[in-house]
């Protein structure tokens, strides 16, 4: 058998579809059973806790951290990097990638999910060691370039840098597709936990198995101290409108900044369906539920004053 031929079987092999190593002939991707992943893990959900790469489906991974998924899809020519971990992480995100088998030059695009520090601080260190191009919305631009959470931030404290800034190359609109070879990403403004929160949708597939993807930001409603989100309407209103956005998108594969939100290292371990066509709709709801929870606690407080 011919050496190419050899090499893309021995790619197949290992689960990984064709289109992701026609990026690179000869060079299969090398992912972390998800059993090495959560020996590693085990006991630990931090920030910059480091993690072997795992991969989600076909040619998506999680390059991130023990606490913190870092999405990496790979296309025919490059990759797109979404988020990169607290500042700390950026180190063991880059080796995690190169790990994978790519040059770090492969990553051509880097995306956000939101402007705060343990996602978007090792974006300028993954953006200098790649060379890629940072890609964001307007709402997340001011921010993701000073390293200062908007005012209107429901978690900013004091006007001082909470993560290196990253200079944005090109901004992105809601709805706009952002193009690389094969892969097509989509943006979807879902502001209220961050000013400048951002979901990104595509479509993967793994041979004839395809699947709806959606990296869906953070909907929480978590805030500073003294912060109430009934004085807020504005923030409110922005966080109803991303639970709309979530649960209408095509979704039948979610995946959260937070691992834990969307329960993917559960589902990674089998534990529970990695497939779900009600996924988004069903983080909406919850996410929904507990900023209901959140306004009733402030108004029973508020009461009792």
């Amino acid at each position: 058998m011919p050496l190419r031929h050899f090499l893309l079987a021995a790619a197949v092999s290992v689960g990984v579809a064709a289109s992701v190593v026609a990026m690179r002939p000869g060079a299969p991707l090398h992912p972390a059973s998800f059993a090495a992943h959560a020996a590693q893990c085990a006991g630990k959900d931090g920030w910059s806790d480091p993690a072997p790469p795992v991969r989600i489906f076909g040619n998506v991974y999680d390059v991130g951290t023990c606490g913190i998924t870092v999405v990496l899809v790979v296309g025919d020519r490059g990759a797109m990097l979404i988020d990169g971990a607290a500042a700390n992480a950026a180190p063991m995100i880059a080796l995690n990638i190169e790990r994978l088998g790519l040059r770090l030059s492969d990553v051509k695009l880097l995306l956000s999910s939101h402007e705060h520090a343990d996602h978007a601080g090792g974006l300028n260190e993954l953006k200098r060691r790649t060379g890629g191009q940072m890609v964001a919305t307007t709402a997340a631009r001011r921010s993701l370039e000073s390293g200062v959470m908007a005012a209107n931030d429901p978690q900013r404290d004091g006007d001082r840098p909470a993560f290196p800034g990253v200079r944005v190359d090109r901004v992105v609109r809601d709805g706009e597709v952002v193009r690389l070879g094969s892969l097509r990403l989509t943006a979807h403004a879902t502001p209220g936990h961050a000013p400048g929160g951002t979901s990104w949708s595509w479509r993967s597939c793994e041979g004839r198995v395809c699947h709806d993807l959606v990296f869906a930001d953070s909907l929480s409603a978590v805030s500073t101290d003294g912060y109430r989100f009934s004085d807020h309407g504005e923030r409110v209103a922005a966080l109803k409108a991303s639970f709309a956005t979530v649960a209408r998108l095509r979704c039948d594969l979610v995946v959260t900044p937070h691992p834990s939100a969307s329960d993917l290292y559960a589902r990674l371990a089998g534990e529970e369906p990695l497939v779900d066509p009600r996924g988004c709709i069903n983080l909406a709801a919850a996410s929904a539920a507990k900023l209901d929870d959140r306004l009733q606690k402030e108004r029973t407080d508020r009461q009792k004053l």
